[in-house]
């Protein structure tokens, strides 16, 4: 193995038995080695269950590595097998470097210990010596700040308390590997800030990562690679962004496929096309043939509607190659609707290149009410957005969705991700994500 290899995983699977009844257990316990005792075939008594199958990656040292999924996919069990607290069934781990995990909170603490003592058997189960645990015992305090309570019993702490402690003691003593699965969604935006901040500063020691999360942000702002994980197996290994917009294609379940409407049925005439000042498409699919497109979009939905064409213009510019902040500008685009719609929604959402979102919106967020009553089948409608590019300096991407909802569920018709890059020319008056146009007086 490869001396920059941290992490490996190997055709990786685990089988969980399942037993519909406590006395399954017993049986299977006893009644096979009476079986075979008598030269019968042994009987099993339970289902089995794979929570992983033929799971396989590396991770290199220093490297931030993301694992997504649906609950239920697989990424607890994963880094269970990880860190040693579960046995694979096929497959191989191997990790070089000392691990520690954040995997339940308040894991590894006795409740009736006060969190000083805990934090001596916390780190002493991590394989430090007393004296090591005296060295930096003061940073460890300092870092969970909960002030009076660290001499108090852990069974009295909140949440919140237990996982700062619980962080504090596992990445003050300078891991090889570190896992952290979802602890810091329980803390509060101050300490979460301090905490990716600590986690920056592991991996420009040489640490590796693994972060779990549901905040697709996180994921992209912070990892350098992504495993996307699905029922038990990897769909997909790599760059966080497009990861993350394959887990939301996941998270839906659905993939593009062809409109509902049977092509051997013909489709109502709509009564009518809206006249607009734009030159857009009302038949054909020419997104792509427009400055600003990006080639690199990820659509899909399922094509019950779709988004035919856009149009963006500043000042009467179209399709401007570059935009100055402060600026305003237009989008507008042909949705053609294939079957009978009620009330459709529209989103669009601005996210840097790095995949953070800067702003989002939607017919529903705005209350458009025109939105109530589009959606005929066959028919053409060209919504406009307009707005001003507070943005700062830099490249940013346009998404768009068109969607509707089935009771509770919102169904994707057409979602073009990253379908438009805008490009925000340089500005030396601030600096930053957005131009908030402050004004600075002496009085």
């Amino acid at each position: 193995m490869s001396s920059e290899i941290a992490v490996r995983v190997e055709n990786l699977g685990k089988c969980f038995h399942i037993y519909e009844k406590p006395g399954d257990r017993l049986k299977q316990f006893l009644l096979p080695q009476v079986r075979r005792a008598f030269g019968i075939e042994a009987k099993q008594y339970f289902r089995e269950f794979w929570a992983l199958k033929n799971v396989s990656f590396d991770i290199q040292r220093g490297e931030t590595v993301g694992i997504i999924g649906r609950n239920g996919s697989g990424k607890s069990t994963l880094l269970q097998l990880i860190c040693d607290t579960l046995t694979p069934t096929t497959g191989e781990i191997e990790t070089h470097g000392r691990v520690a995990a954040l995997l339940e909170l308040g894991s590894g603490f006795n409740p009736e210990f006060t969190g000083r003592e805990n934090v001596y058997l916390n780190a002493a189960v991590l394989g430090l010596e007393k004296k090591e645990i005296d060295g930096r015992l003061a940073d460890i305090i300092d870092f969970a700040d909960i002030g009076q309570f660290i001499d108090q019993p852990v069974k009295t702490y909140s949440s919140g308390m237990v996982v700062r402690l619980a962080f504090a003691v596992q990445s003050q003593i300078d891991p090889d590997i570190l896992i952290v699965d979802e602890a810091l969604s329980v803390g509060d935006a101050k300490f979460q800030a301090k905490c990716f901040d600590r986690l920056r500063k592991l991996k420009d020691r040489g640490t590796s990562i693994l972060l779990v999360t549901h905040s697709s942000e996180q994921i992209v702002t912070h990892c350098s690679k992504a495993v996307l994980l699905n029922d038990g197996a990897v769909l997909e290994i790599g760059e966080p962004r497009r990861i993350v917009n394959r887990y939301l294609d996941v998270l839906f379940g659905r993939e593009r496929k062809s409109s509902s409407v049977s092509s051997n049925v013909p489709l109502p005439k709509p009564d009518r096309v809206v006249p607009v000042a734009y030159p857009l498409s009302h038949t054909d699919d020419v997104f792509a043939t427009h400055p600003g497109y990006n080639p690199h979009e990820y659509r899909w939905g399922d094509g019950s509607a779709r988004i035919l064409d856009f149009f963006l213009s500043t000042n009467g510019e179209p399709y401007p190659s570059a935009i100055d902040t402060g600026q305003n500008l237009v989008l507008a685009v042909s949705v053609k609707f294939e079957i009978n719609m009620v009330r459709p929604i529209l989103g669009v959402t601005i996210k840097t290149k790095e995949g953070v979102t800067v702003y989002g919106v939607n017919s529903e967020t705005l209350e458009v009410d025109a939105f109530k009553v589009l959606g005929q089948a066959g028919s053409v409608v060209i919504p406009e957005l307009r707005f001003c590019c507070r943005l700062a300096p830099g490249d940013y991407f346009v998404s768009l969705g068109l969607a509707s909802r089935i009771g509770a569920d919102v169904v994707p018709h057409d979602r073009r991700y990253d379908a438009i890059h805008l490009k925000v020319s340089p500005d030396s008056r601030f600096h930053g994500l957005v131009d908030l146009e402050a004004d600075l007086r002496v009085n």
